[in-house]
């Protein structure tokens, strides 16, 4: 058991780019729909066994056919500007009811996905998730950056609109990542491979919210085509976020006047590097959390 491949190219020095679903669904979007615009070939998987319970079970004319578990697989693909693989995987493998990968079997399948890298020579890796911030829905999402070592640090700060994370008013420079996109980027700089974490801004009131967020995938996408050297056609992911802000727009316009007075507040607020009183304190916070929740454990037929 481990990994099974359906090819194995001959590559030069790729990039690995890795995701897994999470708040917002914002990495997985924006590495699929690269991966999808280069036209990636599939090049095998991680079996699933011993990390996931299956889905369902497959049955044909009364017989059991098959069990089918959540996918991680991995992609190839060569460009003039530089050999890439791509690594996908439908579930992060976490124990009881969490959702983000830990433990052992998140630690396994995370140096799976680093021997698929070493086999095929990969200078760096990429992974990509949400970053929860006090910003507002009409507005952009800016990408906090990880880097695994201290000589990516300048390279990541000179691509326009990120800011790395420890760099972040309030956090004295620290953070953390949680489940297999900070998990991989420990493993790979255990194993000498630089890594870096890409993260797109999600407002924090919606980020409990069931569903995506192509806002903060976009920023992470635009910051891959500098990375990269490629031109992703957005005109798709345009279109996925002009209908999931209007979703969004329905539900902020259901809580109360009170509540949207203070999250409006956010829509014209302007980033620094010091740490600041804003204008949404922590009880202002846990209050609008308090009111997001309450939306969605409502019986259906309310409103």
């Amino acid at each position: 058991m481990g990994i099974v491949f359906y090819k194995e190219p001959e590559l030069e020095a790729p990039l690995l780019i890795a995701c897994w679903p999470g708040i917002g669904n914002i990495g997985i979007i924006a590495v699929d729909t690269l991966r999808k615009m280069l036209g990636a070939e599939e090049l095998g998987e991680i079996e699933p066994w011993e990390f996931f319970y299956p889905r369902k079970v497959v049955i044909r004319d009364g017989v059991l056919k098959a069990l089918e578990f959540p996918s991680s697989k991995f992609y190839f693909k060569r460009t003039y500007k530089g050999d890439l693989l791509f690594f996908i995987g439908e579930e992060q493998p976490g124990t009881g009811a969490k959702v983000y990968a830990e433990g052992t079997k998140a630690y396994k399948m995370a140096n799976l996905v680093i021997d698929v890298a070493a086999k095929f020579g990969c200078k760096r890796i990429y992974t990509s998730g949400a970053a929860v911030a006090p910003i507002h829905h009409t507005t952009g999402s800016r990408v906090w950056v990880v880097p695994n070592s201290e000589s990516l640090i300048k390279e990541m700060k000179g691509y326009p609109n990120t800011v790395l994370m420890s760099d972040i008013e309030g956090r004295g420079g620290q953070g953390n990542i949680t489940g297999l996109n900070g998990l991989l980027l420990g493993v790979a700089k255990k194993r000498g491979i630089e890594a870096a974490c890409l993260m797109g801004e999600i407002p924090i009131y919606l980020h409990g919210f069931p569903i995506p967020y192509p806002k903060g995938s976009k920023a992470v996408l635009r910051v891959l085509e500098m990375i990269l050297g490629v031109e992703i056609d957005m005109t798709e992911l345009d279109t996925f976020a002009k209908r999931t802000e209007k979703e969004i727009e329905s539900i902020y316009h259901r809580l109360p006047a009170e509540i949207r007075e203070h999250l409006d507040k956010l829509a014209s607020m302007t980033y620094i590097k010091e740490a600041e009183p804003g204008p949404i304190t922590e009880e202002d916070k846990r209050k609008i959390l308090q009111e997001i929740d309450k939306l969605f454990k409502k019986e259906p037929g309310e409103d």
